[in-house]
């Protein structure tokens, strides 16, 4: 088992979410745009797929938590730590020595029973997302969220590294690769966002368990549920389930637990135009 080695990509430069951007990151005391949540979370995983190949894609448990920023370009190192045959935990140290993120990752030997599609109205093509709000939340909670599609596949699939030759074999989409672990938790961050608008908003750690592995050239049905809301240290936070189902049999290949800080200490949101 060894440890991996890479450079940042910042996969989320022109997002809506303008943290992503040197302009508004560095007005919140950030050296540039964040690479994102989902980005960091794939490379927490990344050895251990290199480890334990398609069987983490098809049963894999994994916890990532962000703890400070990554940025586009800048050096890092994942270390892992062996605990027992099928628990790993790894963490990520950026070139200056700060930690950036941590993740208990594992093998599920025996799945719970998957969630099943509750075939929630899906997102309208006209639809815009209102403000979020503490309000908004607790409307989503109570009458329900708009599902979305997803696909994984064409011409220009979400990766996690600038080369895709950097990739594991099996993730490769020249080569007909399986989805990776950025574009997984992109859905729950697309779904999140869809539901309620927020700008700027910051991922912090999602909690999953995969139930089989996707392939390239799939469709997904993504469905979320509102848990709670809370207030700490001025920042506002949303939590919230969202699961993926694959469109074709409506068999659930993901179960995401996300929070998220959808509205930051003294920030004056952007609104959607």
């Amino acid at each position: 088992m060894r440890n991996w080695s890479a450079r940042a990509f910042n996969t989320a430069p022109d997002s809506e979410n303008k943290i992503h951007g040197d302009e508004l990151a560095k007005e919140y005391g950030f050296e540039g745009g964040l690479v994102p949540g989902v980005t960091i979370s794939a490379y927490l995983i990344h050895p251990v797929i290199e480890l334990w190949g398609e069987e983490w894609l098809e049963k894999g448990f994994a916890n990532c938590r962000i703890t400070s920023p990554l940025y586009d370009n800048e050096n890092f190192e994942v270390i892992l730590d062996t605990i027992k045959d099928n628990h790993i935990n790894t963490s990520l140290i950026r070139s200056n020595g700060v930690l950036s993120a941590n993740a208990e990752v594992s093998i599920t030997r025996e799945l719970p029973e998957p969630p099943l599609l509750r075939k929630d109205k899906l997102v309208e093509s006209d639809f815009t997302a209102p403000q979020a709000t503490k309000e908004v939340w607790e409307g989503l909670k109570e009458g329900g969220c708009r599902a979305f599609k997803f696909y994984w596949g064409g011409e220009d699939p979400l990766l996690y590294l600038r080369d895709e030759n950097l990739l594991p074999k099996l993730l490769k989409p020249s080569e007909g690769g399986l989805s990776n672990l950025c574009f997984l938790l992109g859905c729950s961050n697309w779904i999140l966002s869809g539901n309620a608008y927020m700008n700027p908003w910051v991922h912090l750690q999602t909690v999953s368990q995969n139930f089989r592995s996707v392939p390239f050239g799939t469709t997904l049905i993504s469905e979320m549920s509102v848990n709670e809301t809370y207030e700490k240290k001025g920042h506002e936070f949303v939590d919230v389930n969202v699961n993926l189902f694959d469109e074709k049999d409506e068999g659930c290949v993901m179960s995401i637990n996300l929070i998220a800080i959808y509205k930051l200490r003294g920030t004056q949101t952007i609104t959607n135009k």
